[in-house]
């Protein structure tokens, strides 16, 4: 199993949006090392899911229920997607100040590459993250 981080605008698409729905693609994504990424989600990796902007907290775990295919929002085959589905909440969101803040999370790309919009983490990334949140 691989663990992913994707982020998303509340006032786009929240995490109380994503839940009402219960599964959606993940679309819009236009940078090649985010679409490698969706690329490389497989049936059943967990996703943890970040409010960007307002908010800048990891509010959620999310996983991949359909690997990836053509963005339908594009004609560009270019563009992928990927199907998933909320798994949870978690108890406490955990911010970007919290995560900058946490020696055992200061390579995580959310740090070190804050304007990528999906990303993967290393299962202890995902795990710690998962602790603080609970």
């Amino acid at each position: 199993m691989q663990y992913w981080l994707v982020k998303s605008e509340p006032f786009k698409y929240s995490w109380e949006k994503f839940n009402q729905d219960g599964r959606t693609f993940w679309d819009g994504v236009r940078n090649y090392q985010a679409r490698n990424n969706l690329k490389g989600m497989k049936e059943g990796d967990l996703v943890l899911f970040y409010h960007s902007n307002e908010g800048k907290a990891v509010v959620g775990i999310a996983k991949v229920v359909k690997e990836f295919y053509q963005d339908p929002t594009t004609d560009d085959a270019n563009w992928v997607v990927v199907d998933l589905a909320p798994v949870e909440a978690l108890k406490t969101p955990v911010t970007l100040e919290q995560i900058k803040a946490d020696d055992r999370l200061k390579d995580v790309s959310l740090v070190r590459q804050g304007r990528l919009s999906v990303m993967g983490l290393k299962p202890e990334e995902f795990d710690r993250i998962i602790e603080l949140g609970s």
